[in-house]
C-alpha cells in the first residue's frame, strides 16, 4: 500500500485513491491493487464516492471524482513552487537535463523537469511513472527510507543494501545504465522535516557525455540544488 502514516484508515483511503489514479477500478480490482479487505475497500470506496472523491464510470468503476481537481485547484506546494527556478539552474549549469522525482509506493513519479534545449538528451516526461529499482533518483528514493519499506524493493532492485549505505554516506548516487542502456545520472535527496527524504533531484543523459563517473562531476551541483530547495520547505 505504499507509505505508513501509522493511522490505518487514511492509509488505505489514500491507497484507494492512488489505485484509481491509475486507471478505472472495478472493486475486485480495487482489492487486488491495494490488498485491503474486500467489505474495508468497499466501504471506504463508497464513501469517497459521497464526498466526490471517486465517482463511477459507465462500466461502474471508480475513477477518480471532480472534487480532487477542486482540492488540487487551493493547494500550495512550496517544493514544485521552487522547482522550477532550481532545474533551470541545474540544468544550464551542468549542460544536461534535469528532473525531480517523488515515491509513489513502489515507483517514482517525475513532478518536475527542465530539458535540454538542444543536442541528444534524455526526455522524462512530468508525470512519468518510473520503478524503484533502478537509477540513481530511486537510490535516493530509497536510501533514507526504512528497511522495512525498502526491503520490497531491493528484492528486484539493481542495486543493494551496500549501496544504498554508500548513497546515505556520500549524500549523493549516481547509475550508468542501471535504469536505460546508455543512460547515465547523478541524483540527490532533499529532505524535509525530521531529515525524511521527500523528494530526489536529477540529471540525466547519455553516458558519452556524462562519463562512467558522473558523480565525480556533477555531485555538487545537485546537492546545491537540493539544499536551494530545501530552503523552500523551510
Amino acid at each position: 500500500m505504499g507509505q505508513h502514516s501509522g493511522i490505518g484508515v487514511v492509509d488505505k483511503t489514500v491507497a484507494i485513491l492512488a489505485a484509481a489514479s491509475e486507471g478505472p477500478v472495478a472493486l475486485a480490482d480495487l482489492v487486488q491493487r491495494t490488498e485491503i479487505p474486500r467489505a474495508t475497500a468497499h466501504r471506504l470506496a463508497v464513501a469517497l464516492e459521497v464526498h466526490r472523491l471517486l465517482v463511477r464510470d459507465a462500466d461502474g468503476r471508480f475513477v477518480p471524482g471532480p472534487r480532487l481537481a477542486e482540492l488540487a485547484s487551493t493547494a500550495s506546494d512550496p517544493l514544485l513552487e521552487r522547482a522550477a527556478d532550481v532545474l533551470s539552474w541545474v540544468r544550464d549549469t551542468s549542460g544536461e537535463s534535469a528532473q525531480l522525482y517523488r515515491r509513489d509506493g513502489q515507483d517514482r513519479v517525475c513532478v518536475a523537469a527542465a530539458e535540454r534545449t538542444a543536442g541528444l538528451r534524455t526526455t522524462v516526461p512530468v508525470g512519468a511513472r518510473l520503478p524503484l529499482t533502478a537509477g540513481s533518483g530511486a537510490q535516493v528514493l530509497c536510501a533514507w527510507e526504512s528497511a522495512d519499506s525498502v526491503a520490497p524493493v531491493l528484492e528486484y532492485a539493481e542495486f543493494t543494501e551496500r549501496v544504498l549505505a554508500e548513497v546515505r554516506r556520500r549524500g549523493w548516487a549516481q547509475s550508468v545504465g542501471q535504469r536505460e542502456a546508455g543512460v547515465a545520472s547523478v541524483s540527490a535527496p532533499v529532505f524535509g522535516s525530521g531529515r525524511r527524504v521527500v523528494a530526489a533531484v536529477s540529471i540525466s543523459g547519455p553516458i558519452e557525455r556524462l562519463g562512467r563517473s558522473p558523480g565525480q562531476r556533477f555531485a555538487a551541483i545537485l546537492t546545491a540544488a537540493a539544499q536551494r530547495l530545501q530552503n523552500a520547505l523551510g
